[in-house]
């Protein structure tokens, strides 16, 4: 095994959880003890201390909570995750961790921020047909991680603009869209967040056929990253990043408030 291997996220993962495991209390845990206090199976401890297959985006936290290891587990998940995307988007990912501002908008689906599991899946099916089921899972899994973001003590002001197509869209069948639904309904009832749905019939703008986030970092600065078939891209440049902070300006003010557009998406999930 070569230290690279062993230095890596997955490895001090699967180290510190068997390390936590056995020095536990006085005797230690077994792997079957700890699946049934972490509310998981024997085999998905063994599986995480082996390093193979996917880890349940849920589960860092728990393993923090039960052995008291201040957030550590949760950390070497979000490293595990960054590591398995390119470049580009690990930077993206880095950036997020640090804003202090998020403002999304999209005019297709409902940004990965905001996705449930059968939502996600569906999607993903979709976009790998070919894939195997545990392909699909790890894809899952990586997804829902990017939305540790959104759980953390202090989370981001979280601004999001869909166009009422998203709601139209069906991505799943009845049941995972009504999931959605209701789950961008939750989202909206936080305190951080704003969520508001832009009319079919509201004017063309600028960003009409790309989705688009925005990041306000701890220095002001602002930065938009944008994503496309298989590319994708941040754009820092200040006179390319002003015209798109004002063309979502107003997004925001052709969009129905808050309260509206919650009626509007209660509306779409009743139908289904």
């Amino acid at each position: 095994m070569s230290g690279v291997e062993e230095e890596s996220p997955r490895r001090r993962f699967a180290e510190e959880l068997r390390s936590a495991r056995e020095l536990f209390g006085d005797k230690g845990l077994s792997q079957t003890e700890l699946g049934r206090i972490a509310r998981t199976s024997k085999s998905t401890i063994s599986r995480l201390e082996s390093t193979t297959g996917p880890i349940p985006p849920e589960l860092p936290a728990v393993l923090d909570e039960v052995f008291g290891t201040e957030g550590m587990f949760k950390l070497l998940y979000e490293e595990i995750v960054a590591a398995d995307f390119p470049a580009l988007y690990r930077r993206r990912m880095s950036l997020k961790r640090e804003a202090e501002a998020i403002w999304e908008w999209s005019p297709t689906i409902v940004p990965g921020l905001l996705q449930t599991e059968g939502y996600a899946r569906a999607l993903l099916l979709k976009g790998k047909p070919r894939a195997t089921p545990e392909e699909i899972e790890g894809d899952v899994s990586k997804r829902l991680a990017r939305q540790s973001v959104l759980h953390v003590s202090a989370p981001p002001d979280l601004r999001v603009v869909l166009c009422e197509s998203v709601l139209m869209r069906r991505v799943g069948n009845a049941e995972v869209m009504r999931e959605q639904l209701a789950a961008l309904l939750e989202h909206g009832s936080r305190p951080t967040t704003r969520l508001r749905i832009l009319p079919l019939d509201a004017e063309a703008h600028l960003m009409i056929d790309w989705p688009a986030s925005f990041l306000t970092l701890r220095n002001d600065v602002t930065v938009v990253c944008v994503e496309a078939y298989r590319t994708a891209g941040i754009i820092e440049e200040p006179e390319h990043v002003r015209p798109a902070v004002r063309a979502y300006t107003d997004l925001m003010g052709e969009a129905l408030p808050a309260p509206q557009s919650a009626t509007l998406i209660t509306e779409y999930m009743e139908k289904l």
